[in-house]
């Protein structure tokens, strides 16, 4: 009666961990970050300005990757910037890493396109939009500027600049100027790199006759509305490096409720991230500009950086220099820029507090990918190198495994002896433990060294760009996303979609059928409900498991046929250990139809 309550408990304690990881996905994925929004008004924000004017939008469900979900927001975004760019006040941006424009109508950066990457798997996709004009349903862009103390008149929003070329590439760099009526004029020179590092310095030249003190300030306007997922393990919203330290603590839920958040410490770089993309304006060593997030309503929000007052006298130039980064955060880029002074700008990819053991396994995954031009199959290498690197620790494993099935009938008869006095059964079990020179956790251990690669290579699943949209094979399009099969409406042709945990693909399939064989393969556990619980926990992960990126599955299928592969070879080592388990198999099969044989009927007593 004990073993079945047991084994009761166990089922309904499996099902609640079921049952729970669907609802936190539901929860953490698909509500995560939920804003009613409002569409933008076409007037761009100065430093000091306002939110744009509001609309109505039906709300939208945020999700990795980012960007528009309304349809209604997608048709009127490809409106508007079909309106927007086609404007004559525009300079072309050519390079390699991005392709867009800078409008000269308020010298904004709001028109980028990142050249490397693609909004889905589809070989004709368009690229990746980062940037989108003021007013249109994606609003975000980047603007430097001044404002002037005393009356000085300073550059705004519908300010009309003067270029001297028409098209910003890493070979030719564009200076924009615009002059005031009392002389002083304003000038913003960018360069652009090879990657996504625009560069660009910022002068007041004084022509007049009385000295002016300006204030220069750059800032990155976005809506939240194409916002990629915010979750407990992946950060998405407000960041930035102050004195050298990453900081994660902003999301734009704390700074719609504060209004403004300004961050403690010297400002290294600010700006906005989702977990691929990152908007950053980065300051010049030695400048110290302040830096704070901005609310503006409606779900827009502002990161800006704003430079102390300067005096320019009469004849003199007063200049200061900034970097814009906008673009996808691959390691490789952010570790170069890193490099070049950035402090610790490769923390933009919310590695966590493993790091230290994420990075070798993305950089081991990423070689293996540049040498087999195949992502599925370089996470099939690193899986054969894991557990080649485990397998001295399975052969201990194993050989501590025969060592205790040896000693059990010691150990029951221990147990009949003090069945009575469990703490001295206890003792005398320690005791025969140390005098066999058995270790009974010996048997866990190839599992806990598994679980910092899986939860890493997880991490790198979710986290990197370098995993976005890989290929395995066949129907595998993207490894970082879940495998698009469903058995349930037999691969589409049933018209509905499963959704969550009851999606089983092939993938989910195969992880349970082969850890289902790995369970088979092992010493089965002495007591029959402990047994009956590990027969169900395959299929239980199988639904928990569909959810998951698809490379993931791919690693602990190919790590359960290794297991089983493993397994066999070590019982041909130790074949006592398997006819000792067959033995016990048999012992157990009896116990249990003993237990369910129905006691015989008692004649009442008279």
């Amino acid at each position: 009666m004990e073993k079945q309550r047991n084994l009761i408990w166990a089922v309904v304690l499996m099902g609640i961990i079921l049952i729970g990881w669907d609802l936190g996905l539901r929860y953490f994925y698909p509500h995560a970050g939920e804003h009613p929004h409002a569409a933008a008004s076409s007037t761009a924000t100065s430093a000091s300005g306002t939110a744009p004017a509001s609309g109505d939008a039906a709300p939208a469900k945020p999700t990795r990757e980012g960007g528009l979900q309304s349809p209604a927001d997608i048709a009127i975004e490809a409106q508007d910037l079909k309106t927007a760019l086609a404007a004559p006040t525009r300079v072309a941006i050519a390079a390699p890493g991005v392709s867009g424009s800078i409008n000269l109508v308020g010298g904004l950066i709001d028109d980028l396109t990142l050249n490397r990457h693609r909004e889905t798997s589809d070989a004709g996709s368009p690229p990746v939009r980062l940037f989108s004009p003021a007013g249109t349903p994606a609003q975000h862009y980047a603007q430097l500027g001044w404002t002037g103390d005393n009356g000085v008149q300073t550059p705004q929003g519908n300010t009309v600049w003067q270029a001297d070329r028409t098209r910003l590439t890493p070979t030719t760099p564009v200076t924009l100027r615009w002059t005031n009526a009392t002389g002083q004029t304003f000038a913003i020179r960018y360069a652009i790199d090879e990657n996504y590092m625009i560069s660009a310095q910022q002068s007041v030249t004084n022509a007049g006759t009385a000295p002016v003190s300006v204030k220069p300030f750059a800032l990155i306007n976005r809506t939240d509305r194409t916002a990629s997922l915010d979750t407990w393990q992946v950060h998405s919203g407000p960041i930035g490096a102050f004195d050298g330290s990453v900081d994660f603590a902003s999301h734009y839920k704390d700074v719609n409720a504060a209004g403004e958040v300004a961050p403690a410490g010297q400002t290294n770089w600010i700006g906005f991230t989702d977990i691929y993309w990152l908007s950053a304006l980065v300051p010049d060593a030695g400048t110290k500009p302040s830096g704070s997030f901005r609310a503006l309503g409606n779900g827009f929000f502002r990161a800006d950086l704003i430079y102390p007052a300067a005096t320019v006298a009469p004849g003199q130039t007063v200049s200061q220099s900034l970097r814009l980064f906008a673009g996808a955060k691959e390691n490789r880029v952010l570790e170069a820029y890193e490099a070049q002074g950035i402090s610790n700008f490769s923390l933009a990819i919310d590695w966590g507090w493993f790091r230290w053991f994420e990075k070798p396994i993305f950089w081991l995954l990423d070689s293996l990918f540049h040498a087999v031009k195949n992502f599925g199959i370089a996470i099939i290498l690193l899986t054969l190198i894991v557990r080649g690197i485990m397998f001295p620790v399975a052969q201990r494993q194993f050989a501590s495994m025969a060592a205790m099935r040896a000693i059990q009938p010691k150990m029951k008869a221990i147990q009949e002896r003090y069945k009575d006095d469990k703490p001295r059964q206890q003792q005398e079990i320690m005791a025969l433990y140390k005098e066999e020179g058995v270790n009974p956790l010996a048997g866990c251990l190839p599992m806990f060294l598994q679980i910092p690669v899986f939860f890493a290579l997880y991490k790198v699943l979710v986290l990197t760009i370098e995993m976005r949209h890989q290929p395995f094979a066949l129907w595998i399009h993207d490894l970082s996303s879940p495998d698009p099969t469903h058995l349930l409406n037999l691969f589409g042709l049933l018209p509905f979609t499963p959704t969550g945990m009851f999606g089983i693909g092939v993938l989910a399939l195969l992880l349970g059928a082969t850890m289902w064989l790995q369970f088979k393969l092992q010493p089965a556990a002495m007591d029959p409900s402990q047994q009956q619980v590990m027969a169900i926990m395959p299929w239980m992960m199988m639904f928990v498991m569909s959810t998951f990126a698809s490379g993931l599955l791919i690693y602990w299928i190919t790590s359960n046929l290794l297991t089983i592969a493993q397994q066999r070879y070590l019982y041909s080592r130790h074949p006592q250990l398997k006819a000792q388990a067959t033995k016990d198999q048999v012992d157990i099969d009896r116990q249990v139809k003993r237990e369910r044989k129905p006691a015989p009927n008692r004649p009442k007593k008279r």
